[in-house]
This record gives structure tokens, C-alpha cells and sequence, in this order.
């Protein structure tokens, strides 16, 4: 189990920290073809960026150093709830694959935070 978490926390770790990054440095370039980019005006976007590129860090350091374990748990949570966010939003702009994909990893983050707190935790 532990394996499966690490795996999980890695892989999420960059897909989220890569999308963080493109939002705060990208936004213009990604934003043109995704009408859903409307939905917050980019300093928004550009916060949520930050707080992904944070919640990245926050899914492995805390864990692999073991100090405040916690803090991936709230890493894992704060990236669920936005995830959630984002299929609101992508449902509004009818965007059938990033609400999937939204989806897919707001189920991960909340796996994620419930294992780390419950089934595996870091010691």
C-alpha cells in the first residue's frame, strides 16, 4: 500500500506541479484554445497556480523527510476540493474531458489524503 501511495503522490505531484507552473508562467499561451479560463480572471488562475505548485510540495517533502506528515494529508485535501472546483467549472463550459480528468484526480487526491490518514499513515 505504501508503495501505491508513494506512486500516486509522485505521479500527482506532476501533473499538478506542471500544471501550476503553466498557469502562473503560461497563462496567455494555454489559456487562448480553453474557454473555460474565463470562468476567473487570471491573478485568480494565477493563485490557483501557486497553491498547486505548493500542495506539490506539500504531497512529498513533508512525507519523504517525515516531518509533519500531516501536511501532505492537507496537501492531498486542499487538491481534492479543487479539483472538485474545476469539474463545476468545467461542466458549466462543457468541457467533457478536463471534467474527467478533474474527476480522476480529485478521486486520487481524496484516496491519497483518506490512505495517509487512515490506512497507511507516515510515521
Amino acid at each position: 500500500m505504501n508503495i501505491l501511495l508513494w506512486v500516486l503522490q509522485v505521479l500527482a505531484a506532476f501533473l499538478y506541479g506542471s500544471s501550476g507552473v503553466m498557469k502562473v508562467f503560461m497563462f496567455d499561451k494555454i489559456s487562448q484554445d480553453v474557454p473555460s479560463f474565463g470562468a476567473l480572471p487570471r491573478q485568480a488562475w494565477m493563485a490557483l497556480g501557486i497553491l498547486e505548485v505548493v500542495c506539490t510540495v506539500g504531497l512529498i517533502v513533508p512525507a519523504a523527510f517525515h516531518w509533519q506528515p500531516s501536511l501532505t494529508i492537507v496537501a492531498a485535501t486542499v487538491l481534492a476540493i479543487e479539483s472538485i472546483v474545476f469539474i463545476g467549472v468545467h461542466i458549466k463550459y462543457r468541457e467533457v474531458t478536463p471534467m474527467i480528468l478533474s474527476g480522476v484526480l480529485g478521486l486520487v487526491m481524496a484516496f491519497v489524503a483518506y490512505a495517509r490518514m487512515f490506512l497507511q499513515p507516515i510515521v
